[in-house]
C-alpha cells in the first residue's frame, strides 16, 4: 500500500516527462517549422546579419533536423 501511495507521484512525472519529450520532438521535427526556419536563415544570410560560417553551421543543423523529419512522417504514414 505505501509502495503505491509512493509510487503514483513517480509514474505521474514520468508520465508527464514524456509528454513533454513527444511535444518537444513534435515541434523539433515539424518539416513545416524547419522549412520556415532554413528561408529565414537564407534571409539573414543574403542581408548580412549573420557571416557565412554560422549560416552553413545552422543549415546544416536544420537540414539534418529536416531529414530525421521527413523519416519520421514517413514512418507515421505507414
Amino acid at each position: 500500500m505505501i509502495f503505491k501511495a509512493l509510487a503514483f507521484p513517480l509514474k505521474s512525472i514520468i508520465l508527464l516527462g514524456e509528454k513533454i519529450k513527444e511535444e518537444a520532438d513534435r515541434v523539433l521535427f515539424d518539416s513545416k517549422t524547419i522549412e520556415q526556419q532554413l528561408v529565414r536563415l537564407q534571409m539573414m544570410y543574403e542581408l548580412g546579419e549573420i557571416s557565412e560560417d554560422i549560416y552553413e553551421q545552422q543549415e546544416e543543423e536544420l537540414l539534418l533536423r529536416y531529414q530525421v523529419a521527413k523519416m519520421k512522417e514517413r514512418e507515421v504514414g505507414r
